[in-house]
């Protein structure tokens, strides 16, 4: 049911709606538009408006059409609603040949499922991520399984995550083992110089913290709170680096267990650079983000994660990152083994990236070049054809 372009360049509406898919899909529409035959337009959902708007700046995208989704107190019912009935009018005023989205999010779940009932080709970034329990993490794990099983292209940041969509019965002709995104914005950002965007002393030992996942809201992450504080009273020259999620259930028990203890900073989120640069300068790194744990094995940086499980095992496995969970004793354990111990530091500092080498974006346009070419001889269902059977 893939849309048939029959103009001379392949139209390609490239979809992002929060902070990590500007992230990693920006190299990816810079690239495509180098492209002689790509005719690329940005779509922003602005799912997290406050947080994509800078980004999109930073690296130069002007979004041509926005759906402006976001409300206060949003909830996953009325956010996809919201989605699921803008995104048609977009695909009917640009008659794009593929859609393109990255990751996990709402967005990029609703934007699949409108791909397909509309009939339209969709292209997965960042494909075949899984933890093997579909609430955890929730609802990111639902929302790439389904993500990827309709998708037309996957374009997968790994052997493991290929082999992930060939467990799940995924057409191994549309798998394309790439390298992740995130990686090629990195090396981008890096190349900038940005200053730190708070002091850090000589001699301190920083450890970047950014805790915000659904699952760890509550209790977990007031137990979470609890190693922090730990670890900051034993250990008098170590600097703890908070940058605070917006959610207002993330930053207000934050203040309340955090405010006042010496050498916790707690502040505003920083820019992308300004993250770059703290991650650059950090000792240790104690996160349940995902981005993180691609990014931080690049500048050799140890990874704490506090979840259970991570759709990112191939840093576990390299040595370079650790599950800790979220028991307070357990965390805290981990970073003290690696504050106190060297020999158990040096083996997790090793600057690897098992995640990519900085041309995932490169290898995604030559993989839509190959569509580009084949897609006007298919034969397929028309977009107006896939309208009737979507109305019934």
């Amino acid at each position: 049911m893939n849309r048939v372009t029959h103009d001379a360049n392949l139209r390609i509406l490239c979809v992002v709606g929060t902070r990590p898919e500007v992230i990693k899909m920006a190299p990816v529409i810079h690239e495509l538009r180098r492209r002689s035959w790509a005719h690329v337009s940005v779509l922003c959902t602005a799912q997290h408006r406050d947080l994509t708007g800078p980004l999109l700046h930073l690296f130069g995208i002007e979004p041509e059409h926005d759906l402006n989704v976001m409300t206060q107190g949003q909830n996953l019912h009325e956010l996809t609603a919201r989605l699921m009935t803008g995104l048609p009018s977009v695909f009917d005023r640009t008659a794009p040949g593929i859609v393109l989205a990255q990751g996990d999010t709402t967005t990029v779940m609703a934007t699949a499922l409108a791909c397909f009932y509309s009939g339209i080709a969709f292209g997965h970034v960042e494909a075949g991520l899984r933890t093997g329990d579909m609430r955890d993490p929730f609802p990111e794990e639902f929302n790439r399984v389904v993500a990827s099983r309709i998708a037309t292209l996957n374009f997968a940041p790994t052997v493991r995550a290929e082999t992930n969509l060939l467990r799940e019965g995924v057409d191994p002709d549309s798998i394309h083992v790439t390298g992740n995104t995130g990686i090629d914005a990195l090396h981008w950002v890096v190349a900038r110089e940005t200053p730190l965007p708070v002091p850090i002393s000589p001699g301190q030992r920083v450890l970047l913290v950014t805790l915000h996942r659904r699952e760890n809201i509550g209790v977990p992450m007031q137990r979470l709170f609890v190693a922090i504080r730990r670890l900051v009273q034993r250990n008098r020259d170590l600097l703890v680096i908070y940058p605070l999620h917006p959610n207002p259930r993330v930053s207000g028990p934050a203040h309340e267990a955090l405010d006042g203890l010496p050498r916790v900073v707690l502040c505003p989120a920083f820019t992308y650079p300004e993250f770059v640069a703290v991650l650059r300068r950090a000792y240790l790194v104690l996160t349940d983000s995902g981005g993180i744990q691609e990014e931080a094995p690049t500048f050799g940086k140890p990874v704490l994660v506090a979840r259970e499980t991570t759709e990112r095992p191939e840093a576990i496995e390299a040595g370079v990152a650790r599950i800790a969970g979220t028991d307070s004793d357990r965390v805290a354990a981990a970073a003290q083994t690696l504050l106190d111990d060297p020999a158990a530091y040096a083996a997790m500092v090793r600057p690897i990236s098992p995640f990519g080498d900085g041309k995932a974006s490169g290898r995604i346009g030559d993989a839509l070049a190959a569509f580009a070419a084949n897609v006007t001889g298919a034969t397929t269902v028309t977009h107006h054809r896939a309208r009737q059977l979507a109305m019934g």
